[in-house]
């Protein structure tokens, strides 16, 4: 179990047939990546892409794009090559006034995740073979992205080291260049400040998005490509967000994961009647109101919490988790996560997703305190994988024999000083064109709906930064752009953030 969470923690995916599946084949190869082969050895180049021609269609509209595909170096401060990044940017080619054009600069999370995530299955072009509630399917393969963000703006999805075909240039480069959460950001915005140069799009206004540990990435990007880039955004969106460095204490670790069992439990209808029958958005607000004003002052009580009380307390969290008062108790009203996921339909033989607690498990036995698997991720891999790697070869046409990491390793990380929250609330105090945006799947067990309404809250403790956030939650997982509903509605927010955060010609940055 172990092993598999830190695997989890890596996160923020065709046959013959698949050039029919695929939408349009590229129409000119510009540039050919190649590997300098010496006999069975693979030789790293961390400066080479491939441009190709692609014409999409993204809510009715037909939209002409070019995509370019390879890596890009990290320098050094002597202007030495350390690393380079495997990147994919896509622009749209039928634009005439790029100046005006936003760019979205995308990061998935991990810390060691790719960011195919993102890239084939929520804001890019390209679309993977899933159905509607996110399982795969076969054959495998990749079509259109109707939904895609390409029509209002141009996206960059970048890997860090060791995702993807990311690389150090050498063994000899020291892994604390890159593994940690502060190196991470410092290399990170030195490589967009020079793929803004290389690519002109200084004048554009910029956007980054993460996913999961990619929202502790972008959060920390925010100030640094400020305080050192000198580079300063329209935006941040948030997807599935981690806790930023904002310290809970025990209490509050405690009591902010009751909604999200809540929703969960409404999910697999295990509430009682009168709030099974309300709409999951119509219930959850009532837990919201326990958790803050009922269970996270008695969880602060400790031992000194009256017997009587406790028991009020534990009859609410088990009429509001599907889980039993009995077992509420004996965890101290403090079920953890992983035994909420093997107990909630243990009676019926299941276990629950981690990421996304709509999946359900098989384990060896019914017993036991956590699940054997994480069944969302499995699923994910199965259709993520193909996927990507068929698409970058055959519609991207970039060639290469090394293995594209889905996650790659990126330990020991060095996870001290992470102040990322406080980070983008400089960013955002010293930047008043920045706003913030949030997205959260109602049934995410890995970084839940409500701790990330928590972190808006912590973050802005004046409530003078709260009119440039705002949080969305959506009826899936952690990837909530899984589900096609959410795909389409989770995209038309984000065109929307875009729109709303555009400074109207002429206003100033200034309070």
């Amino acid at each position: 179990m172990k092993k598999t969470l830190f695997l989890l923690l890596l996160a923020g995916l065709v046959n013959t047939s698949y050039a029919q599946e695929s939408g349009t084949p590229p129409k000119e190869t510009k540039a050919v990546a190649k590997e300098n082969n010496s006999a069975s050895n693979l030789v790293f180049n961390p400066d080479q892409n491939v441009v190709t021609d692609h014409t999409t269609t993204i809510k009715g509209q037909r939209v002409p794009y070019k995509a370019t595909t390879g890596t890009m170096p990290v320098w050094d401060e002597d202007g030495k090559a350390i690393a380079g990044l495997f990147y994919t940017y896509y622009e749209r080619s039928d634009v005439k006034d790029r100046a005006s054009r936003p760019l979205v600069i995308s990061f998935n999370g991990g810390p060691g995740s790719a960011s195919v995530w993102m890239q084939i299955a929520y804001t890019g072009p390209s679309l993977l073979n899933i159905d509607d509630e996110g399982y795969p399917l076969q054959p495998y393969g990749i079509k259109e992205n109707p939904y895609s963000i390409l029509d209002v703006a141009d996206i960059v999805f970048v890997n860090p080291v060791n995702t993807a075909y990311s690389r150090a240039t050498s063994k000899e480069i020291p892994a604390t260049k890159f593994f940690g959460v502060n190196a991470d950001i410092k290399y990170l915005a030195d490589w967009i400040g020079g793929f803004v140069t290389r690519t002109n799009r200084w004048a554009s206004p910029k956007y980054l998005i993460g996913e999961s540990y990619g929202t502790t990435r972008v959060s920390g990007l925010a100030l640094q490509l400020q305080n050192n880039q000198w580079m300063y955004l329209n935006g941040v969106i948030l997807v599935s967000p981690t806790t930023l460095g904002i310290t809970r204490g025990v209490a509050a670790d405690g009591a902010l994961k009751l909604p999200y069992f809540a929703a969960t439990a409404w999910y697999h209808k295990m509430l009682p009647p009168d709030l099974q029958n309300k709409d999951l958005t119509d219930m959850l607000p009532e837990v919201e109101d326990f958790t803050i004003n009922e269970l996270l002052p008695s969880l602060s009580k400790g031992g000194s919490l009256d017997e009587q009380k406790r028991k009020e307390i534990a009859a609410k969290i088990a009429r509001y988790s599907g889980i039993s008062q009995k077992v509420v108790m004996q965890n101290n009203l403090d079920v953890p996560y992983n035994y909420f996921w093997k107990e909630l339909l243990r009676d019926k033989g299941f276990t629950v997703g981690r990421l996304d607690s709509r999946y359900k498990g098989i384990d060896r036995k019914d017993a036991g305190e956590g699940p054997d698997f994480n069944a969302e991720l499995t699923s994910w891999l199965h259709s993520f994988t193909p996927a990507i790697n068929m698409y970058i070869r055959n519609d991207l046409n970039y060639k290469t024999d090394f293995k594209y990491n889905m996650f790659g390793s990126v330990s020991p990380w060095d996870k001290s000083n992470d102040e990322t929250g406080e980070n983008l609330r400089q960013a955002m105090a010293q930047n008043p064109y920045l706003n913030v945006m949030v997205q959260s799947g109602y049934y995410d067990g890995a970084c839940d709906y409500f701790n990330s309404k928590y972190n808006l809250w912590q973050m802005d403790p004046s409530g003078k930064l709260k009119d440039r956030m705002s949080w969305k939650g959506y009826r899936s997982g952690h990837m909530m752009y899984l589900r096609k509903k959410d795909l389409e509605t989770a995209n038309e927010d984000i065109r929307t953030f875009i729109k709303n955060s555009l400074p109207k010609a002429g206003e100033s940055a200034k309070y």
